[in-house]
């Protein structure tokens, strides 16, 4: 098993100190590199990144897996180009299982790279809010979508996805909530773990033994 690299020591140093609830999640589990790796493989470039995004919104790990590889087996194994999505028929798209909102999501999405209006060369160098105004601009791409594109392909490491459903039952769970909390009282619940909040969320989904999985229409 992998061990935490310098920085991961100093943010599960913190979240320990700062919260006796993470404190008893991060002695239960295994080290950050293998709750991490539970998400399995993932695209490593941006345009890649969100295209397995849409195709996975309000599906479970397993589904989405299942439609997403259907959809790369359309293009010799790998990501479709944006000029391949626009010139795909989307019936042809529909057939791997996509629903017809995810076809247009995915061809938004493609528009607006092939059109400049979105450069993802650029994301990298912006701050989480900026990143978040740019990606929003998609049809489809909404808080959770960017979350989950901060926290696991740029590697932000204060990220709180409120929108996602795993993490509300597990703080309902961990911290003895009668009810799922909102985003206020998620926000609350997670400001002692500022500036590690990422780092605490995989430790959440680790607890429920489950993925991100968006709580509603991203």
């Amino acid at each position: 098993m992998a061990s935490p690299t310098v920085s991961e020591s100093r943010a599960l140093k913190h979240l320990t100190g700062a919260d006796p609830v993470m404190a008893a999640l991060i002695g239960r589990y295994e080290s950050p590199a293998a709750v991490r790796a539970r998400r399995g493989r993932r695209p490593g470039d941006a345009y890649g990144a969100l295209v397995r995004s849409i195709v996975g919104q309000q599906l479970s790990a397993t589904a989405a897996r299942s439609i997403y590889e259907r959809l790369i087996a359309l293009f010799a194994d790998r990501t479709p180009t944006p000029r391949e999505l626009l010139e795909s028929d989307p019936d042809t798209l529909r057939a791997v299982g996509l629903s017809r909102a995810k076809v247009a999501y995915l061809r938004d999405l493609a528009e607006h790279i092939e059109d400049g209006e979105l450069d993802l060369e650029r994301l990298a160098e912006l701050p989480d809010d900026e990143v978040f105004a740019q990606l929003v601009q998609v049809k489809g791409l909404g808080r959770w979508s960017v979350d989950m594109f901060l926290m696991f392909h740029l590697g932000r490491p204060d990220v709180l996805p409120v929108g996602d459903l795993g993490i509300r039952r597990a703080v309902q769970a961990e911290y003895d909530l009668a009810e799922l909390p909102d985003a206020a009282e998620l926000e609350r619940i997670a400001d002692p773990w500022r500036p590690h909040r990422s780092l605490a969320c995989l430790y959440l989904w680790r607890s429920r033994d489950s993925t991100p999985v968006s709580a509603g229409s991203d």
